[in-house]
């Protein structure tokens, strides 16, 4: 069955994603029966294009890395803006890649509310809308009769939502604990080898793992907004950021971490979602945690989400929270599980 997609947004991770589509189209549609054809792509600083035939992802790649711009690429349409992209492109659904906001979810709030308005499926790694929003586009979804991707929100392609929606959900989570931000992850890390947090936090943005302005990560937000996310979607919450009790990690001295080394425990930041008799509660702060806890072992950017069952136990999730083919590679576990529950 044929899936056409509008990309909306074109850097990392809608490189990333053209990529896989790029080296795994063929084997992908033979073993799925699923063939994923980009049909638009539309980037507020690079252009946008769109043939309703189908774009080539290595010429999209090639355009975009030699010139910056999708403009030049050979297509029936250029120059539209996301909107009018949704609306004329003809995709089946919308891959919705642009900036993150955790204050207002927007512009992507716009743009997915358009697609599924319009009977278009969505996937989208973008926090703020899924943090913010979800129950109110989910009852669009659910009108519309069509589905909300949101894998690469928590934990980038590790399949967080997809393990906790599916697997678990029968399983009873009365609570989730995890390292779900990387930045910090690296930066606590990085102090417990003998950096200043300074030291520590400069080091993460030339790696390009914490932005310039570094407050959404080292104060805890980014955390607050997988959350929200989390409890809301895997626990039915219907959880705000104000409600999420938020401490980031800016406070932490070496004299912290070498109190905990010094008692065989280990700084983390953590984010908690915990269901007790009906409610939920979320949190996000510094935790020292034995150095036996499978959460304190998890070093540098990689993220671990600790599910507690009442049938299963505990049951540990570790794996890459951000990247280039990581994240794209959750659009593309949305857009497969779209094809295993439509594509008959």
């Amino acid at each position: 069955m044929q899936y056409k997609l509008a990309l909306i947004g074109f850097g990392n991770v809608g490189q990333g994603f053209a990529q896989i589509l790029r080296d795994k189209h063929a084997s992908l549609a033979q073993q799925f029966g699923a063939d994923f054809i980009i049909v638009a792509v539309c980037d507020l600083l690079k252009g946008s294009v769109c043939d309703p035939n189908g774009l080539d992802p290595a010429t999209l790649l090639d355009t975009v890395t030699a010139t910056g711009s999708l403009e030049t690429v050979s297509a029936p349409h250029h120059g539209w803006d996301a909107l009018q992209t949704i609306a004329e492109s003809g995709a089946d659904v919308v891959v919705e890649l642009s900036y993150t906001d955790l204050k207002t979810g927007e512009p992507a709030l716009t743009h997915l509310r358009a697609a599924l308005n319009a009977g278009k499926h969505v996937a989208t790694t973008n926090k703020g809308p899924i943090a913010l929003h979800y129950t109110e586009l989910k009852k669009i979804a659910d009108a519309k009769g069509v589905e909300i991707g949101a894998e690469g929100t928590v934990m980038s392609g590790t399949p967080s939502m997809r393990l906790g929606l599916e697997l678990l959900s029968a399983a009873g989570i009365t609570r989730l604990q995890g390292i779900i931000n990387g930045t910090t992850n690296y930066i606590l890390t990085q102090m417990e080898a003998g950096m200043t947090y300074a030291d520590a936090l400069q080091e993460a943005q030339s790696k390009g793992y914490a932005e310039a302005d570094p407050t959404g990560d080292v104060e805890g937000y980014d955390a607050a907004g997988k959350a929200v996310i989390l409890a809301n979607l895997l626990m039915g919450a219907t959880l705000t950021l104000n409600d999420v009790d938020r401490t980031g990690i800016t406070g932490l001295t070496p004299q912290d971490i070498a109190s905990a080394a010094a008692n065989g425990e280990r700084w983390k930041l953590i984010g908690k979602v915990e269901k007790v008799n009906g409610q939920v509660t979320a949190s996000v702060r510094p935790t020292r945690l034995p150095i036996t806890h499978p959460l304190a072992s998890v070093g540098g950017a990689t993220n671990a989400l600790t599910f507690t069952t009442d049938l299963l136990g505990d049951v540990t999730l570790i794996g890459p929270g951000a990247g280039r083919l990581e994240t794209g590679y959750a659009i593309l576990g949305d857009l497969l599980a779209i094809h295993r529950h439509f594509g008959k």
